[in-house]
């Protein structure tokens, strides 16, 4: 078992030691967080606490995640006039982001905080359209306080702060901050690797912790991505197709034994993903517009 096989199997033991350990508490008000980023009793009042820091106060433009226990942060930061980038669930559309601006909304603010909703009432934007972050918010299953974080391991909240990363999005003033339930804050060190970011400020209902500077990403880790994340990213897989077409030796991307060829498999993946943003509203999974076509200069990142 190599070294990366083992963080990823101490990470798993820590997700599962917290999702019984919430459970068991009885920590949330759903039956179980097993497999979740934790909608733990409380996310509300650790929203406030939040909205109490200076480090709130100060920005301006947020990055959000989608999920439901950082659902009060958005509405909050809505509420206060800060515009919110929240990632597509799933990162499943090329343009990964939809833009929150409380000027430009026309629903209620608690509404357009929500996904379904955010489908419907937000435009969706490139890379190139972002504006500089000033907060990120993300999801956890685990934090220790020293910044280290552990999500629900499928690795999206990685991918998003790299994306934010390559495009020059995260500059040194930009804070990086969870909310979680109190048995969620780990008193002793996490697993993690090279590539996971850690958070400068951890929110509990209770308490609020100032981590050590955080370590993150200067873009996206090819070495660390498998092609089947790659294949269900359409970002990534538009990325992938044009870093080959640029460098067809590109040592850093994984590979297709396919007689197709790596090239032509991941421009496939480009186009296929393109196309799942329209087809997944039918499912109900996400509800979102037909991308658009895909053009190299506006993904807005360096390759």
């Amino acid at each position: 078992m190599t070294e990366h096989e083992d963080i990823k199997r101490a990470k798993r033991v820590v997700r599962e030691h917290v999702w019984k350990l919430l459970d068991r508490e009885r920590a949330s008000p759903t039956p179980t967080v097993h497999g979740k980023i934790p909608y733990f009793t409380g996310v509300e009042a650790a929203a406030r606490r939040l909205a109490g820091l200076p480090q709130w106060q100060a920005a301006r433009v947020l990055k959000a995640n989608p999920d439901w226990p950082q659902l009060p942060v958005r509405v909050n930061a809505l509420a206060a006039g800060k515009v919110v980038y929240m990632a597509v669930p799933r990162l499943a559309d090329i343009r990964p982001f939809f833009h929150l601006d409380p000027k430009r909304l026309h629903v209620p603010l608690d509404q357009a905080a929500v996904p379904e909703v955010a489908a419907m009432a937000a435009p969706k934007v490139d890379m190139h359209e972002v504006s500089p972050i000033d907060l990120v918010i993300c999801g956890s299953v685990a934090v220790s306080a020293d910044g280290t974080r552990i999500g629900k391991g499928a690795g999206y909240s990685d991918i998003e702060v790299a994306l934010l990363a390559q495009a020059g999005l995260l500059g040194p003033n930009t804070v990086i901050a969870t909310t979680v339930h109190d048995l969620q804050v780990i008193n002793e060190p996490l697993p993690a690797t090279n590539h996971d970011f850690t958070v400068d400020l951890i929110v509990t209902p209770s308490q609020a912790i100032n981590c050590p500077p955080s370590r993150r990403p200067r873009g996206l880790s090819w070495t660390n991505l498998v092609m089947d994340k790659i294949a269900t990213i359409p970002l990534l897989a538009a990325l992938a197709a044009e870093r080959l077409k640029d460098s067809p030796d590109a040592s850093d991307l994984p590979r297709q034994t396919s007689m197709t060829g790596p090239g032509r498999r991941y421009r496939r993946c480009a186009r296929r993903c393109s196309c799942q943003s329209e087809r997944a509203a039918t499912t109900g999974r996400y509800l979102a517009k037909p991308a658009r076509s895909r053009r190299s200069h506006g993904l807005g990142l360096a390759l």
